[in-house]
């Protein structure tokens, strides 16, 4: 077997379930669960028409990887509303299976492990695919910091010298998971300016771009380089997806564009990884990226449960409005450190919210690592507000009654 996967560390929901073993949730309570982010708006009518409709023709021939031009042109004229940005969706567009997949196969196209010291650098806390990505492509991940007095801001500066000449790759994600910050234009061309000092590609994750909740969208990569003057997108890689942007996470389906270049070399890795889209998903996907009108219901919907379950919280827990996407990223009572023995205070409290009113979140400490001595998602926890409004509320309810519980 490849001995890199034994470096792969547990999955956060694996970790959830070893914590909550042993646990018998409030009978009389029906389950709630904020601890997964998985969309749960419904799936707009007119994609599951376009998909229904391409099925008669869309299974009988093997597709290409690099998609249908159709499909290329849907992405590349969404950039273009969207952020106003040209592309050319023949070169600088690919398809792919999700922005899950991608990230993890574009690291493996990227990074050279024959080099020594090589490094992936991402935020922490972080989405676990970087760290696998790292790990599984033979290079050292490095865990930078964000800053809760700004706004959990990745602490870009605190990265040594001698690791920034040794990173091959670094990831970025925003609007951020778990914080929903945002990175501003002078944050993006501090990375470019050192991006052109030591080489290094930069995967911009923008998953959750199309839920915020300021009037101003999610500034994105792409955007953030033609403002500076680089339109030919050198070095740089954004990731975006219709998961959560049009509820069909089950469809699996997004697209990466950016720098010519780094394209063809994914889509030369792409062909022989099998990264090949089903025609009838290319289908549906066109008909999707073609719509804002569902996306701008989505986005009504999130930002209605956002203003009434985050004033109820942040009565009990730290916890404030996010940028964007769809998490409550709270730092729970200090009353909980050291409350359960062997477990931080955000996992006393996961386990004991769990046992005493059947909501489920998830600890913050699962989302991170710690570096210099220090794990920043400890004290927190991650609440995905993606079931409807009601449970959502009910959620928040409970969590109040909790944390006054635990408090008197």
């Amino acid at each position: 077997m490849n001995p890199l996967l034994s470096r792969l560390q547990p999955y956060p929901f694996e970790r959830l379930r070893r914590l909550f073993a042993g646990v018998t949730p409030n009978p009389d309570l029906r389950p709630i669960s904020l601890g997964i982010g998985e969309p749960k708006h419904a799936t707009p009518q007119m994609l599951k028409d376009a998909l229904a409709a391409a099925l008669d023709t869309g299974l009988t021939g093997y597709p290409a990887t690099a998609g249908e031009p159709a499909l290329r042109q849907a992405c590349a004229a969404w950039m273009q509303r969207r952020y106003g940005v040209p592309v050319d969706a023949a070169t600088q567009v690919l398809p792919v299976n999700g922005s899950r997949e991608a990230l993890f196969s574009f690291a493996q196209t990227v990074l050279d492990a024959s080099k020594p010291g090589a490094t992936l650098a991402f935020p922490n806390p972080f989405y676990q695919i970087y760290e696998g990505a790292a790990l599984l492509g033979g290079a050292q991940p490095f865990y930078v910091p964000s800053v809760p007095a700004r706004n959990f801001a990745v602490d870009w500066d605190s990265v040594p010298d001698e690791v920034w000449a040794r990173t091959q790759l670094i990831f970025v994600c925003s609007p951020g998971n778990p914080t929903g910050a945002v990175m501003p234009l002078d944050e993006w061309q501090k990375l470019f300016e050192l991006s052109d000092r030591h080489g290094f590609v930069i995967a911009s994750d923008e998953c959750y771009s199309e839920i915020y909740f300021r009037d101003e969208p999610p500034l994105g990569g792409l955007e953030a380089a033609v403002k500076l003057g680089r339109p030919d997108f050198k070095n740089l890689m954004m990731f975006t997806s219709l998961s959560k942007r049009s509820n069909v996470p089950g469809l699996r389906s997004g697209f990466v564009a950016g720098d010519a270049a780094l394209i063809k070399s994914f889509l030369l890795y792409r062909t022989y990884h099998g990264g090949a889209m089903s025609p009838a998903v290319q289908a549906a996907s066109v008909a999707a990226w073609g719509d804002e009108e569902h996306v701008i219901d989505n986005r009504r919907q999130y930002r209605e449960k956002f203003a009434a379950v985050t004033p109820m919280l942040a009565e009990v827990l730290d916890v404030a409005l996010p940028d964007a996407a769809f998490y409550l990223w709270a730092g729970v009572p200090a009353s909980f450190e050291g409350k359960v023995a062997g477990l931080s205070a955000d996992e006393a409290f996961a386990r004991e919210l769990l046992a005493q009113y059947n909501v489920t979140v998830l600890p913050g400490s699962y989302l991170a690592r710690a570096s210099g001595g220090t794990n920043p998602g400890a004290g927190r926890v991650r609440m995905a507000l993606v079931a409807e409004p009601a449970e959502c509320l009910e959620a928040a309810e409970r969590i109040v009654r909790f944390c006054r519980e635990q408090s008197r």
